[in-house]
């Protein structure tokens, strides 16, 4: 019954994925303002991030963020639909600039593997499948607490020749010594680093100011195995008008050294300030629906409770 789910979620996204970019993106833009008037927890969540990240902004500046935020999260969800279920030479086609490529060559060149650090921004899917085209990559993800909805993860990112290129692994103490093994071999791994680890798993470390959770295993990877450290996203540069698809520009550059330092404090300070710095460059496309700050160090109440669970 789970196998036959997922093939039919997939039909489904094979589906919506057929419409027309310009179709997808007007859908997108009606998601996010139902969002915005039926006051969604998305909208709640988003709101109370850009209190937090962007105290100096004045309320009707994060309002327009807060808006230009939904707006990029809705297309972006179903341009992802789209992009899992078309053929990955024809998703790479939407990627017209290229920063940085020289760092992975490098990287791959010595031989001591890398570490891909992807963060929530910009359509992190389509970097996947450029990196699957280029080199074998194996991607830590959390499975969803849905079997089904894990079927369906494995199938998407499986829907192209060049995804054989591709392992996911699941974030779970075997998965994370595959990591290394791969890591050992000259290998690529590719995490998402701006989700909050369980507790134990991870350090606080600051991020727009702020004390964060975040993950201490890109550090322990760098700092026991000797790979290079790259972080990279693929960022939207065209939204898309009229009957053009949106444009991505790919971007790969070095992470701070301390990101392999083996004081996991120095560790996730420079990693979480490599994120920031992504971030920054264009808020509307940075995940801000995400609770990134509701575990809080000792003391410390959660800043979403309870304007963001409240139904």
């Amino acid at each position: 019954m789970t196998d036959l789910a997922a093939r039919l979620l997939y039909a489904a996204a094979a589906l919506l994925g057929r419409l027309p970019w310009r179709w997808l993106m007007r859908l997108g833009d009606m998601l996010a303002a139902h969002s915005l008037r039926r006051d969604s927890r998305e909208a709640r969540v988003v709101q109370c991030n850009l209190e937090l990240a962007y105290p100096e902004l004045l309320p009707g500046q994060r309002e327009q963020l807060r808006q230009s935020i939904l707006r990029g999260t809705a297309r972006q969800l179903l341009g992802t639909l789209r992009l899992w279920t078309r053929p990955h030479a024809e998703n790479l086609a939407l990627i017209r600039e290229h920063y940085g490529v020289d760092h992975l060559d490098a990287a791959l060149a010595s031989g001591n593997g890398v570490v891909i650090v992807a963060p929530h921004h910009g359509n992190w899917e389509l970097l996947n499948q450029w990196l699957a085209a280029r080199t074998p990559l194996a991607i830590l993800y959390a499975p969803p607490e849905s079997k089904v909805g894990e079927a369906f993860l494995q199938r998407v990112r499986a829907s192209d020749d060049s995804a054989a290129r591709v392992t996911q692994v699941r974030a779970e103490g075997a998965g994370v010594r595959q990591l290394f093994k791969r890591l050992a071999a000259g290998g690529v791994v590719g995490i998402l680093p701006d989700q909050q680890p369980k507790r134990g798993d991870g350090e606080f470390g600051p991020f727009f100011g702020i004390e964060a959770l975040t993950m201490t295993l890109i550090g322990r990877l760098a700092s026991r195995s000797g790979a290079t450290v790259l972080v990279a996203w693929c960022e939207r540069i065209d939204g898309g008008a009229g009957n053009h698809a949106p444009a991505y520009a790919l971007h790969i550059a070095p992470t701070p050294p301390a990101v392999a330092d083996a004081d996991p404090k120095a560790s996730v300070a420079a990693l979480n300030a490599a994120i920031e710095g992504v971030a920054r460059r264009d808020p509307s496309q940075y995940q801000w629906t995400y609770k990134r700050f509701s575990r809080r160090p000792a003391g410390e109440a959660n800043p979403y409770w309870p304007y963001c669970y409240r139904r």
